[in-house]
């Protein structure tokens, strides 16, 4: 070997060298806990996580998981960041409501600056039947950071379907709920909650306060960890229920897989069939209907046409039109439309037709 080869070798082995204290450096108190140690930290980084819905519960366990150094980071939500976001939504800050940058958008800028040796995947689009085995294919894990069991019920049949660990938490008010659902070895969600309850109370009905966002967020983290490195024993078994306000807990047992479940026994999936993507839903408490992408949209064109009439606002990831009625429209590139000022499906759907088209 020539001196200049040696050279280069010698100084790519120092680099290595630099590069891997550097890395025993940064998770050197994560490693020193007994569970997790080098060989744990070392399936952490080899992991690749889903966090879908990137809000309250969402930025805080990317926010944990980043730190711990999961390897790879899908971060999905279909929204952008809004200034009521920024009281418990942790990665965001008033530059993001001023930019409308979409909240994954938001949370990977925040996160490079955390942590830049780890892959992070910002996927902007709403979770449906059509694209929720796409959006997760390939993932060890899916942490569910939504706000409706609609949504957690078709997360539920995607990870029960492929075999991907689910874990789920909720928060709303002062109350908290958090549960593991692990394919082939528990039940799972639509087990313990039936066709689920799409009419209950919501953050933006009820309200909610940011430290049982953090708690429920933390377990999910947690168990997220206990997960990736095989600590099968350490894992929560129940669903545990938690009330801050009035400091109550409830840890109930799991009930054993039905084989009369749709999901988990029948093996149907039937989130999975459901169909109605496109159609107009009112986004409860945000007076707001979204109107789901039946086609992609060219923001170019539509800026363009919409500038004749409208006051708008864009970036490379949404298009914000201010209408001569008083209704906004926020238009994304895959074909979703936040109709905002009004919950009347009719209505949304006749300002949608009138500017965007069919």
């Amino acid at each position: 070997m020539d001196t200049s080869a040696e050279e280069r070798q010698q100084s790519t082995e120092q680099e290595e060298q630099s590069l891997e204290r550097e890395r025993r450096e940064r998770y050197s108190r994560q490693m020193l806990f007994a569970p997790i140690g080098e060989n744990g930290q070392r399936k952490i980084e080899a992991a690749h996580v889903a966090v879908v819905g990137m809000g309250a519960l969402g930025t805080v366990i990317a926010n944990h998981l980043a730190r711990s150094g999961v390897g790879r980071l899908r971060l999905i939500d279909r929204d952008y960041v809004e200034r009521s976001n920024l009281q418990r939504q942790m990665l965001y800050d008033e530059d993001d409501v001023r930019e409308l940058r979409p909240k994954v958008v938001a949370a990977e800028r925040r996160l490079k600056l955390i942590n830049s040796e780890i892959r992070i995947e910002p996927v902007v689009s709403h979770v449906t039947a059509a694209n929720a085995e796409r959006l997760l294919d390939g993932v060890d894990l899916v942490l569910d950071g939504t706000d409706n069991f609609g949504t957690r019920l078709l997360l539920n049949d995607v990870c029960f379907k492929h075999g991907i660990p689910f874990i789920y938490g909720g928060s709303i008010s002062s109350n908290g709920m958090t549960a593991v659902f692990v394919p082939g070895e528990t039940s799972c969600l639509r087990c313990l909650l039936g066709a689920g309850d799409s009419a209950g109370d919501t953050c933006d009905t009820t309200g909610v306060i940011s430290p049982i966002v953090d708690i429920v967020a933390s377990l999910q983290a947690a168990e997220a960890l206990k997960l990736l490195v095989g600590d099968k024993a350490a894992r929560r078994q129940g669903l545990l229920s938690i009330d801050i306000w009035r400091n109550s807990t409830m840890d109930m047992k799991l009930p054993p897989p039905s084989s009369s479940c749709p999901t988990c026994g029948l093996k149907q999936y039937p989130s999975l069939h459901e169909e109605g993507a496109a159609l107009p839903v009112t986004l409860c408490g945000r007076e707001t209907v979204q109107i789901g992408g039946r086609h992609g949209l060219d923001l170019k064109l539509l800026k363009e046409k919409l500038s004749r009439s409208c006051g708008l606002t864009s970036n490379p990831y949404l298009l914000r039109a201010e209408l001569p009625e008083g209704e906004r429209l926020v238009i994304f590139p895959d074909g979703r439309v936040l109709v905002q000022g009004t919950e009347d499906l009719a209505r949304a759907q006749s300002l949608y037709d009138r500017y965007i088209g069919s």
